[in-house]
């Protein structure tokens, strides 16, 4: 088998930081117990690579707002691996410094709502374009998929909507999902036994959810690295079959 190596997109935010010392952990043990070749983390940041390091941890920029640096940050990982097993995405856009979510619709901004739209749903599918090549290397099969998740939120489910508001973080994650879903059917015919899943990570306590916390129950209020455990005890379950789903921390499926 070859070594199992792994992408994460995000890998400074709250839940992408948690999944890459979980990983680090997983990686550390399956190493300790076995003679095969560690596993790779490429993690990735925007401005300032991080200070935390680890062996097998390797930091690359993007800034998934721009496909050039998209681009270039995949052809630098090609220059250190012939393949990556997962991609996981685990940036979004929520609030900005001058822009919360819209409560109602005389608060939208252009500006705003195609930031969210740029961030949340056209990154997945950017990413994905230049991934493929590394992904069609993966040493895989129908039980023991290649993994290409993307984090994404309940509140992108249309028929789940009971609220409205939040207009542009709504609109942009719905608009994930189905970008999501239309890869997973074409991926069916031209890259095989790869899993798609659009993912909910539960109400996670990082800086995203931070100002919206309030009304969260304390025992629905997830720290990121029990987020990170359960959604990768999920991806560690699914199958090629389930490629295109979406689903919740616990594997539980959401309704479109």
């Amino acid at each position: 088998m070859k070594q199992k190596n792994y992408l994460v997109i995000g890998g400074t935010g709250g839940i992408g930081r948690a999944i890459v010392k979980e990983l680090l952990q997983r990686t550390a043990n399956e190493q300790s117990d076995t003679d095969t070749a560690h596993a790779k983390i490429y993690a990735t940041y925007h401005i300032t690579q991080p200070d935390f390091a680890a062996d097998h941890l390797y930091w690359i920029s993007m800034d998934v707002s721009d496909e050039d640096s998209i681009e270039q940050a995949i052809a630098d990982i090609k220059q250190q691996t012939t393949h990556i097993d997962w991609v996981i995405n685990c940036v979004g856009l929520l609030h900005t410094p001058h822009n919360q979510p819209e409560k109602a619709l005389r608060q939208m901004q252009a500006d705003f709502f195609l930031q969210s739209m740029q961030i949340n749903a056209l990154a997945s599918l950017l990413i994905a374009k230049h991934i493929k090549p590394l992904l069609a290397k993966s040493e895989r099969s129908a039980d023991n998929p290649a993994i290409f998740a993307t984090i994404s939120a309940r509140v992108g489910s249309i028929s789940d909507n009971r609220l409205g508001g939040w207009y542009s973080y709504r609109i942009s994650k719905a608009a994930l999902n189905m970008g999501m879903k239309n890869l997973s059917i074409e991926w069916r015919r031209s890259l095989k036994d790869v899993c798609v899943v659009v993912m909910q990570p539960g109400t996670v306590d990082t800086q995203l959810s931070s100002p919206f916390q309030g009304n969260v129950a304390d025992e629905k209020l997830f720290t990121p690295a029990y987020s990170a455990a359960r959604l990768l005890a999920v991806l560690d379950s699914m199958g090629a079959a389930q490629s295109g789903g979406f689903v919740d921390w616990a594997g539980e499926s959401i309704p479109w």
